[in-house]
């Protein structure tokens, strides 16, 4: 069984940063995986943010964070990161990790309906 923990949200005004990382415990990947991050606000739906997938590479950003957000992972503790920087009020939001265990194809990283397991969501909040 598959358990999943977030960490790293919380109050951060603008301009700064923030670090969230996500464990998957008991995933085991398929020769390749694939790691996402996503967020919601409330009264809108889902958005991609950012997603990286294994073997051969590849990271994918969403235009709007593209440049000050980085995701990473540690597969060998089978976990995800996702740094923050240049934080705006806009990101303001509930952010989900998701992973895959096995590579999705290009066209399927960015549809959370892909993913198989998820995190709990962290809030994030950018305020003055």
């Amino acid at each position: 069984q598959v358990h999943v923990v977030e960490s790293g949200g919380g109050l951060v005004q603008p301009g700064g940063s923030l670090r969230l990382a996500c464990v998957f415990s008991g995933l085991t990947w398929s020769s390749g995986g694939s790691m996402g991050w996503f967020r919601q606000v409330p009264g809108k739906e889902r958005e991609f943010v950012a997603a990286s997938r294994w073997p051969s590479g590849g990271t994918y950003y969403a235009d709007s964070v593209k440049g000050r957000f980085t995701i990473s992972r540690d597969n060998t503790r089978n976990t995800a990161f996702l740094q923050m920087n240049s934080l705006k009020p806009e990101d303001t939001a509930v952010y989900y990790c998701a992973a895959h265990h096995s590579r999705l194809i290009l066209s399927a990283v960015r549809d959370g309906e892909n993913y198989a397991y998820w995190g709990q969501g962290t809030q994030v909040t950018v305020s003055s």
